[in-house]
């Protein structure tokens, strides 16, 4: 399955001459990772609190940057010999808690439903976690899609750069929220799949 994740590679590429001048600076992965998890929160809080449309035009540039910084912290603790398992750790649960506060005020805006908001951050957990799953049963991390992490940030960004310009496309919405969440089944169901086949 063909995701916005098969580009990883050539994005890490354009970002490693930046890796020796973090390492250097002391600057280490897991620093990295809670920078990408404060700025998440950070904009998610200020969001819920001004949940206009105008103010989710600086969603897709956050979203960037935390990927960026996603990308940066893994090359860093690959090849500077950084991995650990609290890296892990806080890489798995900054994603999820990244993700609920940058995607769950979309539910506070006119045209709407909260219910589908939430059962699209609901099933984006259930993603990551079948993901991690496949790690437990078989060893390897699955990132398979049609909307894993990156897709659905370029969903999200894209809806907010639209809404920006034209507000009207508000009442579209829970369009957009309905094809994620067929969407984030099939995910779910590849990845569950994908689990059960490698761990026999």
């Amino acid at each position: 399955m063909i995701t916005i994740y098969s580009i990883k590679p050539r994005f890490q590429a354009l970002l490693r001459p930046l890796l020796k001048t973090f390492y250097h600076a002391g600057i280490t992965a897991n620093h990295i990772t809670l920078s990408a998890l404060f700025l998440s929160v950070a904009t998610g809080t200020v969001l819920f609190i001004f949940p206009e449309p105008a103010g989710f035009l600086i969603l897709p540039f956050v979203l960037f940057i935390r990927m960026a910084l996603n990308a940066i912290d893994g090359l860093l603790a690959r090849e500077f010999n950084q991995q650990s398992r609290l890296g892990a750790l806080l890489n798995e649960v900054g994603d999820v808690v990244s993700d609920v506060f940058l995607y769950l005020p979309f539910a506070l805006l006119i045209g709407s439903s909260p219910a589908l908001v939430v059962a699209v951050v609901m099933l984006a957990i259930l993603t990551e976690f079948l993901g991690v799953l496949g790690q437990t049963l078989n060893g390897q991390r699955d990132y398979s899609g049609p909307m894993g992490k990156s897709d659905r940030a370029a969903v999200f960004g894209l809806w907010a750069v639209i809404i920006f310009f034209w507000p009207q496309m508000l009442a579209y919405s829970n369009v957009v929220w309905i094809l994620m969440l067929l969407l984030l089944l099939w995910t779910s169901f590849n990845r569950a799949r994908a689990a059960l086949r490698e761990a026999v």
